[in-house]
């Protein structure tokens, strides 16, 4: 005999459905909770809703406005002296991805003339060459200066004049209103204050958005990274972007990689809201989180979803992943898609 439901009550089927839903976006969230759930935590859980539709697969990005200088959603990083036969507008209408983040600009042996790589002129990147073609695509682009191999022009360049005009004339040959810059010389406090002072006189001449890419540690950022950016912002120059690059543990570590990973993020913010000034809420819209994987596997499509989930709760300024490339499944998922 069939079972007499109420009128206005819906079948049993879509409550179960329902249910299921909810249960796939709370599992996500229990993944990162700390052990004692602290109210920062409560509230991103009670806001928790079941994904939507599925996202359509990926098509080209609609062209942006001009007043577009911030990164936002997932950054593509292109380390072009590994990869210079990387297709940019090619990748931006196959993938969906509109930010995209170009490596590495080093000194060159003169120390105050700005080179991919620390060996190519900057007009003859053949990647770099196509960020036009990006921005026509939809897509936009900014330059990735420093990292772990050679110097940055701070570094490098002792003379406060050059070094400003190294700067000025390759992000203007490129036209870009993002850069980012990956200090490992955060000790060198000349050089610090060399680079502030550029990045002020810079930002005077155009709107540009600036990133300060740094390692996280277990405990968030190191005292010498913190002294970094405390003396950037004392001798003028506004961050408005710090990029943690956080290697991911392997899956042999265990259960509580991405808790780890979490309570790493939030001591960071801790920090960044001391030195920066600003208060719990816009810290973390000042924090971008860039997975570093040691291999293309490092993410599992759950991991990817993870932080998705935990960029959106938290409103962080964007995503992005460095050292293997992942998959285009896993920078869907990064992006927020749902297979």
């Amino acid at each position: 005999m069939a079972r007499h439901r109420e009128p206005g009550t819906p079948p049993r089927t879509l409550v179960v459905l329902a249910g299921l839903g909810l249960a796939g976006v709370t599992g996500v969230a229990v993944w990162f909770l700390p052990a004692q759930v602290t109210p920062e935590w409560s509230a991103s859980l009670a806001a928790a809703r079941p994904p939507g539709r599925a996202a359509a697969s990926p098509s080209p990005p609609p062209p942006s406005g001009p007043a577009e200088t911030s990164p936002s959603g997932y950054v593509a990083f292109v380390d072009t002296a590994v990869n210079p036969g990387f297709d940019l507008p090619g990748a931006a209408r196959r993938t969906g991805v509109r930010w995209f983040s170009l490596g590495r600009v080093m000194a060159g042996p003169s120390g105050c003339a700005p080179k991919w790589g620390g060996t190519l002129d900057p007009g003859r990147n053949p990647v770099a060459n196509r960020v036009p073609e990006l921005r026509t695509a939809g897509g936009h682009a900014g330059l990735a200066f420093g990292g772990p191999v050679g110097r940055e022009l701070a570094a490098a360049c002792a003379d406060q004049r050059a070094l400003t005009s190294a700067y000025r004339r390759v992000i203007g040959a490129f036209g870009v209103s993002f850069v980012e810059f990956e200090i490992r010389d955060g000790g060198d406090l000349s050089a610090v204050r060399r680079r502030a002072r550029a990045l002020a006189d810079l930002r005077r001449d155009k709107d540009l958005a600036v990133t300060f890419s740094v390692l996280l540690s277990p405990s968030g950022l190191s005292p010498t990274d913190v002294e970094m950016l405390r003396q950037t912002t004392a001798a003028g120059a506004e961050i408005d972007t710090v990029n943690l690059l956080a290697a991911i543990e392997p899956h042999t570590a265990g259960e509580g990689r991405m808790r780890r990973l979490a309570a790493a993020v939030r001591a960071a913010r801790s920090q960044l809201a001391q030195v920066l000034a600003i208060d719990a809420a816009e810290a973390w819209r000042r924090i971008a989180l860039t997975a570093v994987l040691a291999d293309p596997d490092s993410l599992s499509l759950l991991d990817a979803r993870k932080l998705s989930w935990y960029s959106t709760r938290n409103d962080l300024a964007w995503l992005s992943t460095r050292g293997a490339t992942p998959s285009a499944t896993i920078v869907r998922a990064l992006r927020g898609e749902r297979a």
